[in-house]
């Protein structure tokens, strides 16, 4: 690299970010040796774990880098797939109808919300926030299929082709169907979750390199849909079909450009159109 041009912006884009993070994380420390309890947060476990100032700073910007933009990315998408299929959500709206607004930030309330999971899922399969991924083997190795990988040989996989293959998915592969997520067929979110093996479904990643966040990821993007789809109808404000740029993070080209409404009729668990729909 010659460190001119655009090279030149990058090296110091990566300086100035790295430096933001350094300071947070020498003040976090500070306080923390200078007998201020520790917190919870992930930040003070590692500091505590003796880490050294630079895996401290790589993880932390890791994990705002993959957990902010794929996040926001996978739910741009999975608002448009809503707004495509007004019945699908009906049902989530349904199931939000169980939720009292006090308790919708309430963990266990969240982990309940399978059929509003089961539309993030299929949304995330049709358009994965990383829409293609690599390793790098560390030694010589071969593929289930007999496929010989080398020492040094990079392998990529593409959960974006991956989830539109016939062979994985069927026939009905590019429809959003949040019942294929259900062991049984029908909308009732509230049975059992189909457990679909994440070398089928690498959104997440698998095996070993599975993402750490993946359930914080499911709770913050259930937390943001149901608070918005609870207050407000959601409708696309163009008629063209959006573009997926499968960049470091997959997104939707210009974002989703919406309007907004307040719902009319606000949704409740006395309302006797949810109790009909959801009787026990």
């Amino acid at each position: 690299m010659l460190g001119l041009g655009s090279e030149r912006r990058l090296k110091d884009a990566i300086g100035e970010i790295r430096a933001f993070v350094a300071k947070i994380i020498r003040d976090k420390k500070k306080r923390i040796f200078d007998g201020e309890r520790a917190g919870e947060d992930l930040l003070s476990k590692m500091i505590l774990a003796g880490h050294d100032e630079a895996f401290l700073r790589d993880m932390a910007i890791s994990f705002v880098m993959a957990g902010r933009d794929t996040t926001s990315a996978a739910m741009t998408w999975l608002f448009y797939m809503l707004s495509r299929n007004r019945d699908v959500e009906q049902e989530v709206v349904r199931e939000l109808g169980f939720v009292e607004d006090e308790r919708l930030s309430n963990y266990e309330t969240l982990k309940e919300m399978r059929y509003l999971e089961a539309c993030l899922c299929e949304s995330m399969r049709l358009f994965p926030p990383v829409a293609w991924d690599s390793k790098h083997a560390i030694a010589d190795d071969s593929l289930p299929d007999g496929t010989t990988v080398r020492a040094g040989d990079r392998v990529t996989y593409f959960p974006y082709g991956m989830g539109r293959m016939k062979a994985l998915w069927g026939s009905d592969r590019l429809e959003f169907k949040p019942e294929r997520w259900f062991p049984e067929p029908g909308k009732d979110g509230r049975g059992g979750f189909k457990k679909v093996c994440p070398y089928k479904f690498p959104v997440f990643q698998a095996g070993p390199r599975v993402c750490l966040g993946k359930e914080m990821a499911f709770i913050q993007m259930k937390y943001v849909v149901a608070s918005i789809l609870k207050r407000f109808e959601i409708r696309p404000a163009g008629l063209g079909s959006p573009v997926f740029v499968p960049m470091l993070t997959a997104h939707m080209a210009g974002g989703f450009k919406v309007f907004v409404r307040r719902r009319q009729e606000p949704i409740s668990v006395t309302s006797p159109k949810n109790r009909s729909n959801y009787q026990q």
